[in-house]
């Protein structure tokens, strides 16, 4: 050991580079590691930044203790036994949040903030949306897109940012004109103790902001201390709230859009348009560019995406449904559907309970599993068909379905033990859906 560094950048990848990007322009020069031997964007590093040394294959104390910050990435537990070192003695450690939190304080700037467990980049990209309707200058980024140090180059009238859990935990300057909670469910429980620290997490989000927009149907968005609240929910609303009365969107008493001219389906994406809208209200976004933008967003990919429609056949790609409350909120948004329900669910559970699936799996006609929890939610339904791979689940689906029903992939799981991310997951759902055309006409 021959440096001492005064900043210590933990993770590389999309959010480390970003650290030493912002870090290198303020004259700082930090040390890198990462506990990977071949962490992605090192090629990047070495590339663009000769000067930085980067330390692969663990976390060496020397240099932690030494350090006046570490900046770690949201992937590393605080709890990690190296860093937990460094905190006890009292060593700043902070996230790319918090830094971007510091660097925008004094700038006139809003900033949105989004959580929760599910719907979080649906609703992100809605906000944004909804502001280009509107003419705004905005930049969007966070836990979805662009990591936030990297869209400081911009100086726009207002940031819409998607936050996770893990960025909360190091984040405590965020300067929010208004956030949202928007669900909270059974996720990371490989991470926290227990879902009242994940929630904790989560609800930290609210002390840094003005307005805070909670969901009415779920008792755990709410706060523990009185703040300055507005609600959505599906119910038709009280006073100022958000709501669904008479089949149309409405703020109070006052109507936005029909739900039968909405480009998303299912009651799940119903909320998440109303979080949506009263964001945006939150920054004056008018009522046109909202409707505008409800009328046409059709979704994001992974997310309840229609694939294809075969034989009568529709396939869903939910692969973003990467817990259990995704796979519920799914579920429950198609209730009212009049078809059968094929599922293809499994993948890593991440410790998660799959209980809370019992009753939404009462409405659905066949479950199909696969990956390293698949047998986990295979004991939850009769008759569950148990397979190996994507192809044979997309095959035993198919084989099944008849004109008018919908499969839908929806795991409730992450996708490690199979893919390298749930994209990749969705991806080959696609790929074997439209292979059965292929087949066919070979036939």
């Amino acid at each position: 050991m021959t440096s001492c560094y005064t900043h210590i950048v933990l993770g590389l990848g999309a959010t480390g580079l970003s650290v030493v990007r912002y870090l290198t322009k303020q004259g700082i020069k930090p040390l890198v590691m990462d506990s990977r031997e071949q962490p992605p964007g090192r090629e990047t590093l070495s590339r663009d930044f000769p000067q930085v040394e980067l330390l692969t294959g663990g976390f060496d104390c020397r240099y932690l203790v030494q350090a006046s910050q570490i900046v770690i990435s949201p992937g590393i537990p605080l709890d990690t036994p190296e860093i937990r070192v460094a905190i006890d003695m009292g060593i700043e450690v902070v996230g790319d949040v918090e830094l971007f939190a510091r660097a925008i304080a004094d700038r006139p700037a809003c900033v949105i903030g989004i959580t929760g467990s599910n719907g979080k980049s649906t609703v992100t990209t809605l906000v944004g949306e909804m502001a280009a309707s509107a003419g705004l200058d905005y930049a969007l980024g966070g836990n979805i897109g662009v990591p936030v140090l990297d869209l400081l180059d911009q100086q726009p009238a207002l940031y819409v940012l998607e936050l996770s859990s893990f960025q909360l935990e190091t984040t405590h300057s965020l300067k929010c004109i208004s956030a949202t909670c928007l669900n909270i469910s059974e996720d990371h429980m490989d991470r926290y103790a227990d879902l009242e620290a994940y929630r904790q997490a989560k609800l930290s989000l609210y002390s840094q902001t003005k307005l805070v927009i909670v969901n009415r149907d779920d008792a755990q968005t709410m706060p523990s201390e009185p703040m300055n609240l507005q609600s959505f929910g599906l119910s038709a609303p009280k006073g100022d709230e958000w709501g669904i009365e008479h089949g149309m969107l409405v703020h109070g008493t006052t109507e936005f859009v029909a739900v039968s001219e909405l480009a998303l389906v299912g009651s799940h994406n119903h909320a998440n348009l109303l979080a949506a809208m009263a964001l945006a209200d939150s920054v004056g976004i008018p009522k046109a560019a909202m409707v505008q933008v409800a009328q046409q967003f059709t979704g994001l990919p992974h997310r309840c995406e229609l694939v294809t429609k075969r034989n009568g056949v529709m396939f869903v790609n939910d692969s973003k449904a990467t817990n259990v409350g995704a796979t519920l909120a799914a579920l429950q948004g198609l209730a009212s559907y009049t078809g059968e329900i094929l599922l293809i669910a499994g993948g890593d559970g991440k410790g998660a309970d799959f209980s809370p699936l019992i009753d939404a799996l009462q409405g659905v006609s066949q479950l199909i599993t696969l990956g390293k929890d698949g047998d986990k939610i295979a004991a939850l339904f009769d008759g569950a068909i148990k397979v190996d791979s994507m192809a044979a689940a997309v095959e035993q689906a198919a084989r099944l379905a008849s004109d008018g029903d919908i499969v839908l992939l929806s795991p409730a799981c992450a996708s490690l033990d199979m893919y390298r991310n749930f994209m990749e997951r969705g991806d080959d759902f696609r790929a074997q859906v439209m292979a059965l055309d292929t087949e066919a006409g070979n036939a």
